[in-house]
């Protein structure tokens, strides 16, 4: 199955029926708003000023008449009303008195002592009306939308929130995501490898992917090559929203993943044409949607991005699940067209006409080091041939946080 229809499958199926609580916006970082929010002030309230200088009237100024200094204004503080004809020293996010509409930043001004008048403020350069100000909703105006239903707050957005007053928010609950590795050679790190064993990596990967995601994690550990205990950690598993798998759905006598998912729920679809990850799975056990990844590190990885993470950013309620790409240059090259759409594991590095992409040496599925030592992976479509400096589609693992 080709990958962009394997992904319309995978995001049709996600259906989005999640509880919702109300956090506190301290907790909030990752999370899905369940609904969306409306200001319930003007931000800023009033006018303010942009700059450290001097506000006045600008009906007021004349080159050849200084205006007299009569108040200091520091954010915060609230002013009298403005005199007319005279001026005040205002500073960066004080709010402007009344009918004060101009301000003047202090690199452009004398100030001069007047023994009868005190201080005067000569501008140096002729203003425009209005400059230096912000204006009363300039960011925000009162009862705007300011986030939607499904937005998924970074920081910004916290700091966005707050700016308007709001210190909770509805959020859809969190996802509980069941993650199981398969395979009798793995075992976990800190104990001594024997002989035929390797460290399982991808328990790591995983959890460190869905941690990103701010999800709940159910950990099965590791599921013998054992068709019983396939099925014993499945039936286990349905406690999550979700189950993904490592390892065990390929074609060996000892993958057992696909019997198991067959015998005890659904199989959708099986095999992909991805490299790496060819045998991704998804399917539900008793209702509840799998998602088997290869057993290969560097292909758990790439199709965890590419086709778990926005199944799990949809049925999160989330509104934006696809990555970022960009077209960059090549500084490799591709003789040979493959029978599979390839992500290879890149980075982005400095040239002479800007940046261009180039290619971990090794693309194996079982290399995780190319994953580590790139920034983002590079798309090849299938059928496809690359010279030095054709332009190919760039994915930043960022897309992927």
């Amino acid at each position: 199955m080709p990958v962009d229809l394997a992904l319309e499958k995978l995001l049709a199926d996600a259906q989005v029926d999640r509880a919702i609580e109300t956090i506190a916006l301290t907790q909030a970082l990752g999370r899905v708003l369940a609904q969306d929010v409306h200001s319930t002030v003007d931000v800023p309230p009033a006018p303010n000023s942009a700059m450290d200088g001097y506000c006045f009237r600008f009906q007021d100024y004349a080159a050849d008449k200084p205006l007299p200094v009569i108040q200091r204004i520091t954010a915060g503080a609230v002013s009298a009303p403005l005199q007319a004809g005279t001026a005040a020293r205002i500073f960066t996010g004080a709010e402007l008195p009344i009918y004060a509409d101009t301000v003047v930043m202090q690199e452009e001004t004398v100030v001069t002592e007047n023994e009868d008048e005190g201080p005067l403020l000569q501008i140096l350069e002729p203003p425009q009306k209005a400059q230096n100000v912000r204006p009363q909703g300039q960011d925000i105006a009162l009862d705007q939308r300011v986030l939607k239903q499904g937005k998924r707050l970074r920081p910004q957005e916290l700091g966005l929130l707050a700016s308007i007053g709001v210190d909770s928010v509805k959020v859809y609950k969190k996802l509980r995501v069941a993650i199981m590795s398969t395979g009798d050679e793995l075992i976990e790190p800190g104990q001594p490898l024997q002989a035929g064993q390797i460290y399982n990596s991808n328990r790591f990967t995983l959890i460190g992917l869905l941690e990103n995601l701010g999800l709940e994690i159910l950990d099965l550990g590791i599921v013998a090559d054992d068709l019983q205990d396939t099925l014993r950690a499945l039936k286990r598993a349905t406690e999550a929203d979700v189950i993904i798998s490592s390892g065990g759905v390929s074609v060996g006598d000892a993958d057992h993943v696909k019997s198991a998912l067959q015998q005890s729920g659904d199989l959708a679809f099986w095999h992909l044409a991805i490299k790496p990850g060819k045998p991704f799975t998804y399917g539900r056990v008793a209702g509840t949607p799998f998602l088997g990844l290869p057993g290969n590190p560097a292909a758990v990885f790439v199709t965890f991005c590419l086709l778990c993470r926005p199944w799990l950013l949809k049925a999160q309620g989330a509104d934006n699940y696809a990555p970022l790409s960009m077209s960059v240059p090549a500084a490799f090259s591709i003789n040979k067209p493959g029978r599979r759409q390839e992500y290879l594991r890149a980075r982005l590095v400095p040239g002479d006409n800007g940046v261009h992409a180039e290619i971990y040496p090794n693309q194996s599925s079982g290399v995780l080091s190319s994953a580590s030592w790139g920034n983002g992976l590079v798309e090849i479509a299938i059928n496809t041939t690359v010279g030095k400096g054709d332009m190919v589609t760039f994915i930043p693992y960022e897309s992927f946080s």
